[in-house]
C-alpha cells in the first residue's frame, strides 16, 4: 500500500540565503519553504532523492501565496544497474507539467496544492520550476514552494515481480480471512495521513502518535476488538483537533522568540506542556497504545520528527496558518485519472508521445486545486472528496424550496464546505434562471423565491470568489430576470428586503474588498432603474440600528446614507430620504461611541443644516451652555451659527480680546501724544505742528475735523518764571480736554481716558464698533469707517446713514429733516444748526442744545455760573498761578 516516502534535496539551482532548498526536508508548521534567488534565471531545478529506490504513486507541491511559478514540470530520475546511486549517473524521464493559478482571484492569501497521480520508478525526482506569475508582491520576481511530499511503495525488486509479488501477498490476506475483502485489497488506497496537509498542519508528535494509533485500529480491526477499534477512531479524531491547536501555538511561540518576546514564548511554551498532558490524560493515550511504563506522554516511544530548534517560524502568510478539519480533513477531491490505450495514467513513463504533445491540462490529471485560506466556521468536519457531501437533515428542512426548484445535488454543491462547490452552484442558479422561458410567470416567481436563500448565503460567505458571485446572481435578477418575467414590484421590493440587512452587514466586513463591493452593490442598486421607484434602499439604510453597533459596521452605514443623500438628496419626494428619517439615523449615530462613526453623521447633518437650515435642530439638543460644554454640539452648533451669518461665541470672546488689545494700543498712543505736547509746552521738545493737529483716539479711532488749539505756543522759547502766560498755557496743555475745552486738575494721563470714555460731551461711542468717535463726524464713521459700514446707506435727503433694511422705506417716506447748505447736521436730534466749530459746540454742549445728547448735562453743570458756554480755550479767564518749579 503506497506511503510517504522520505527523501532528502540533493540539488538547487539556486536558493534565497532566509529560504533554503532544506526546508523541503521537513513538514510541519513552522516549514519555511524553499524560494529562489532574487531576480534568477529561469527555469529554477531542484532534485530530491529518496532512500530507496521506489515506485511513485503520487506527488504534491504546495505553492506560495504569491512566489508562484507559472508551471512546474516533473521529472522521474533512475540509475541503471551495476552504477552507484549518484545524482551525475541518473537516467530522466520526463512525465510531464501542471500548470499553477496566478492567485489574483484570492488575493493573494491563499496557497495552491497540485496533487498529481503517477506511475513511475526511480531514486530521483526533478522539479524544473519555470518563470513566476508578475503581481505587486513578488518585487524581486521569485518562485517558491512551501513543501513537496511524495507518496508511493519502496522497490526491491524489478517492478514487474513486484507488481506479481504485491498481488500474491494481498490474494493471500484476503483467502486467509474474506473479511478483509475491501480493506486491504485496495493496492492504490492512499492514507489521508500521509497527505501533505496533514503534517503541514499538525504538532509532529501528535501527528507520530494518530499514525499509531491508526495502525493499531487496523489491528484491532483484523483481530474483530470492535469496541477498542471504536475507541481508537474517537481518539484519532480528537487528537486531529487536539495537533491542529498545539500547531497553532508552536508558531506563535517562535513567532515570539523571532520579536524577542521571551516572557509570551514562555507562557506559550507552558501552555502546551500543559495542554498536551492534559489531553494524553484525558484521552488515556497511554493506555490505548498497550505499552507498559510511565504514563506521562514524554516516555511514549515515538519516532523522531521533530524540526531542529533552530527552525524559524513561518513568516512568509500574513496570518496564522490556518487549520484543517478536524473529521478525515485531509480527503483529497481528485478527479479520476484518464488512462491510456495500454492502462497507464498520462504521468507514466510509458507513455511514449512527443515532447511538446505531453501537457498536462488540469482535466487530464489528477490534480487537487486547493487554497489553504482559512476556512469558514461551518467547515469544521468533512473533507476534500470528488462529490459534495451529502445535506443534513437540518439542511435539507432548511432549503426545502430551494431544493424542489433547482434539485438536491445542486443545492448540495451550494452547501458544501468546499468553496468552488458553491461558486460553481450559484453560476448553475445563475445560468438556470437566464435560460427560464418567459410563458409561466408562477414559474419564475417560484424559482425567484428558491434562489433567495441560496444568495443570502452566498452574501454572507467567507470566501471572496462565492459572495462576487452571489452579488452578480443578484445583479442579474434586478436588472434582467425580473423585467423579463414582468414580475410586480412586489416581487423586487420582497427581493431587497430579505438581502439588503445581509448587504449592510457584509458592508462591515473585515475585509477591505468585500466591505467596499457589498457598499458599492447597494449604493449602485438604489439607482438601478428597476429598484429606485420602491424607494427600499435608502428605506432600510437609514433605519436606526439598536444598541451599539461594531464601529466598522457603523461607519460603513454612515458612508452609505451619506453618498445616498448625495446621489438622491431630499428635495425629490421619491428618493425615500426626508429631513426626519435622516435625522433620526443621526441622532442615533452622533452617540454612537466610536468617533469615527460621529464624523460621518456630524458630515451628514451639517449639509442637511446648509440645504434646510432650522428643522434640523428640532432633533437635536437644546443650544444652551450645558450642551455646549459637549466639544461635539459646540462645533455642530458654531457651524449653525455661521451658516446663519451669526457670529459665533467663540467669535464673539476673540472679537472682545481683540478690541481690549487695541483699547490698549490705543492708550498708549494717548499717552505718547499728551507727553509730547507737555514736552512742547514745557519747552524740552521743539513745537511740532502734526502733534498739535493731531487729536487723541480712545477705544478706536477718534474722527478729528477740529483746528488746532488756539493758544498753541509760537515759539520754542523756554518757560521763563515771569511769564504768566506761558505758565498759563502750561496749565492749559496739562489738564486741558482738546476737545470739549474743559479744564481740570485731575485730568492726568489716565484722567483725561476716563473723561473722553464717558463724559466729553463732543464724543459717543459707536453702538455697533465701540468705538468713541466724535458726534461731528458720527455720520461719516458709520458709512466709511466702522465695522458695519456694509450695514449702511446715505440718505440723500437727510445725509445720515441709515440701516440698510430701512434705508428704502426712509427715501420713499421723505419724512425726514434735510440737510441745509451752510449748516451743520446732528445725527443725535437730527436737526440744522450753526455751521463751523463752534457751532458745534453750542449745540452739543451749550444750555438750549441737543436734548438727544446725554453728556451735555454733565458738561452744563461742571461749567462756571460767569463766561460762556464752551468758552474754554487761552482766551477764558486765566486759571491761577500755579506754584513756580524747580527748574530741571
Amino acid at each position: 500500500m503506497p506511503h510517504k516516502l522520505a527523501f532528502k534535496v540533493t540539488h538547487a539551482s539556486g536558493q534565497d540565503e532566509v529560504h533554503r532548498a532544506s526546508e523541503l526536508n521537513y513538514h510541519s508548521p513552522l516549514t519555511k519553504g524553499w524560494q529562489s534567488a532574487r531576480y534568477c534565471l529561469y527555469p529554477q531545478d531542484i532534485v530530491v532523492q529518496l532512500e530507496k529506490r521506489s515506485r511513485l504513486r503520487k506527488i504534491q507541491v504546495l505553492s506560495h501565496q504569491y512566489l508562484i511559478a507559472t508551471r512546474i514540470e516533473f521529472f522521474v530520475g533512475d540509475v541503471p544497474d551495476g552504477m552507484p546511486v549518484d545524482l551525475d549517473n541518473a537516467r530522466y524521464t520526463r512525465l510531464g507539467y501542471v500548470s499553477l493559478s496566478d492567485n489574483e482571484k484570492t488575493g493573494f492569501k491563499a496557497r495552491e496544492l497540485k496533487s498529481v497521480q503517477v506511475d513511475a520508478v526511480g531514486v530521483f525526482l526533478k522539479l524544473n520550476i519555470h518563470k513566476n506569475h508578475i503581481n505587486k508582491y513578488n518585487m524581486y520576481n521569485q518562485v517558491g514552494l512551501v513543501a513537496v511530499n511524495v507518496i508511493g511503495d519502496k522497490v526491491q525488486k524489478g517492478l514487474d515481480a513486484l507488481d506479481e509479488l504485491d498481488l500474491f501477498s494481498e490474494r493471500k490476506k484476503v483467502l486467509d480471512d474474506p473479511s478483509l475483502e475491501g480493506l486491504y485489497d485496495r493496492p492504490d488506497y492512499i492514507s489521508p495521513l500521509d497527505d501533505l496537509a496533514f503534517d503541514m498542519y499538525q504538532d509532529p508528535e501528535i501527528a507520530q502518535i494518530i499514525r499509531k494509533l491508526e495502525k493499531k485500529k487496523q489491528e484491532a480491526v483484523l483481530q474483530e476488538r470492535y469496541e477498542y477499534a471504536k475507541k481508537l477512531k474517537h481518539t484519532i479524531q480528537e487528537l486531529q483537533k487536539v495537533g491542529e491547536k498545539l500547531g497553532k501555538y508552536e508558531v506563535e511561540k517562535r513567532q515570539a522568540v523571532e520579536n524577542e518576546d521571551y516572557d509570551k514564548a514562555k507562557l506559550k511554551k507552558a501552555q502546551m506542556d500543559e495542554y498536551r498532558l492534559q489531553i494524553y490524560r484525558d484521552l488515556n493515550v497511554h493506555d490505548l497504545m498497550e505499552t507498559t511504563g510511565s504514563r506521562h506522554p514524554q516516555k511514549i516511544d515515538l519516532e523522531s520528527i521533530r524540526h531542529p530548534a533552530s527552525s524559524p517560524p513561518l513568516f512568509d502568510l500574513p496570518r496564522t496558518p490556518p487549520s484543517p478539519p478536524p473529521r478525515t480533513p485531509y480527503d483529497e477531491r481528485v478527479l479520476p485519472a484518464v488512462k491510456s490505450q495500454v492502462g497507464h495514467s498520462p504521468l507514466s513513463p510509458r507513455t511514449r508521445t512527443p515532447y511538446d504533445e505531453r501537457p498536462l491540462p488540469i482535466h487530464k490529471v489528477s490534480v487537487v486545486e486547493e487554497e489553504v485560506e482559512p476556512p469558514p466556521p461551518e467547515s469544521a468536519g468533512g473533507g476534500i472528496t470528488g462529490e459534495p457531501e451529502p445535506l443534513s437533515e437540518k439542511d435539507l428542512r432548511e432549503a426545502s424550496a430551494a431544493i424542489d426548484i433547482f434539485g438536491e445535488p445542486l443545492v448540495s454543491k451550494a452547501y458544501s464546505k468546499t468553496w468552488s462547490y458553491r461558486e460553481d452552484a450559484l453560476l448553475a442558479v445563475y445560468k438556470q434562471m437566464q435560460e427560464l422561458p418567459t410563458s409561466g410567470k408562477q414559474e419564475a416567481k417560484d424559482m425567484l423565491r428558491a434562489s433567495l436563500h441560496l444568495m443570502k448565503r452566498a452574501i454572507d460567505d467567507k470566501v471572496y470568489a462565492v459572495f462576487k458571485a452571489g452579488l452578480m446572481l443578484l445583479k442579474m435578477i434586478l436588472t434582467e430576470y425580473i423585467p423579463k418575467h414582468k414580475l410586480p414590484k412586489s416581487d423586487t421590493t420582497f427581493t431587497l428586503e430579505k438581502t439588503l440587512p445581509n448587504l449592510l452587514h457584509k458592508s462591515g466586513d473585515t475585509a477591505v474588498r468585500n466591505r467596499d463591493d457589498a457598499k458599492n452593490f447597494i449604493l449602485e442598486c438604489a439607482s438601478m432603474s428597476e429598484v429606485k421607484p420602491t424607494m427600499v434602499v435608502p428605506h432600510e439604510c437609514v433605519k436606526p440600528w439598536k444598541g451599539n453597533p461594531a464601529p466598522r459596521l457603523a461607519q460603513s452605514r454612515g458612508e452609505i446614507v451619506e453618498t445616498l443623500y448625495e446621489q438622491l438628496g431630499i428635495k425629490d419626494s421619491k428618493s425615500g430620504l426626508t429631513v426626519d428619517n435622516m435625522m433620526n439615523f443621526c441622532v442615533v449615530a452622533l452617540n454612537h461611541t466610536s468617533a469615527d462613526v460621529r464624523v460621518v453623521a456630524e458630515r451628514i447633518v451639517k449639509a442637511l443644516y446648509k440645504e434646510v437650515g432650522q428643522p434640523v435642530k428640532d432633533y437635536l439638543p437644546a443650544d444652551d451652555e450645558k450642551s455646549r460644554k459637549n466639544t461635539m454640539w459646540r462645533l455642530l452648533f458654531e457651524y449653525f451659527d455661521k451658516i446663519d451669518g451669526k457670529p459665533s461665541k467663540s467669535d464673539v470672546k476673540r472679537q472682545k480680546a481683540d478690541e481690549e488689545a487695541r483699547k490698549q494700543q490705543e492708550i498708549e498712543g494717548l499717552q505718547r501724544q499728551l507727553q509730547q505736547l507737555k514736552d512742547m509746552a514745557s519747552g524740552k521738545a521743539p513745537v511740532d505742528e502734526s502733534v498739535l493737529e493731531k487729536k487723541p483716539a480712545v477705544k478706536g479711532k477718534i474722527k478729528n475735523n477740529k483746528k488746532p488749539l488756539t493758544n498753541k505756543p509760537k515759539s520754542n522759547k523756554p518757560v521763563t518764571k515771569g511769564d504768566e502766560g506761558d505758565e498759563t498755557s502750561v496749565y492749559n496743555m496739562d489738564n486741558i480736554c482738546i476737545f470739549c475745552g474743559e479744564k481740570n486738575p485731575t485730568f492726568t494721563e489716565e484722567g483725561l481716558d476716563l473723561h473722553y470714555w464717558k463724559n466729553c460731551p463732543m464724543l459717543k461711542r459707536c453702538a455697533n464698533c465701540k468705538q468713541v468717535v466724535e458726534i461731528a463726524s458720527y455720520t461719516d464713521h458709520l458709512l466709511t469707517e466702522c465695522e458695519a459700514k456694509a450695514n449702511y446707506a446715505k440718505c440723500p435727503r437727510c445725509t445720515e446713514a441709515i440701516p440698510k433694511p430701512e434705508h428704502e422705506g426712509h427715501v420713499a417716506e421723505k419724512a425726514c429733516n434735510a440737510a441745509k447748505a451752510g449748516t451743520n447736521h446732528c445725527p443725535l436730534c437730527h436737526q440744522n444748526h450753526t455751521s463751523g466749530e463752534d457751532g458745534w459746540k453750542n449745540h452739543l454742549m451749550g444750555k438750549d442744545g441737543c436734548k438727544q445728547n446725554p453728556r451735555r448735562l454733565l458738561a452744563l453743570n461742571k461749567q462756571p455760573p460767569a463766561g460762556k458756554a464752551g468758552a474754554t480755550t487761552s482766551r477764558a479767564k486765566p486759571a491761577p498761578r500755579l506754584p513756580k518749579k524747580t527748574p530741571r
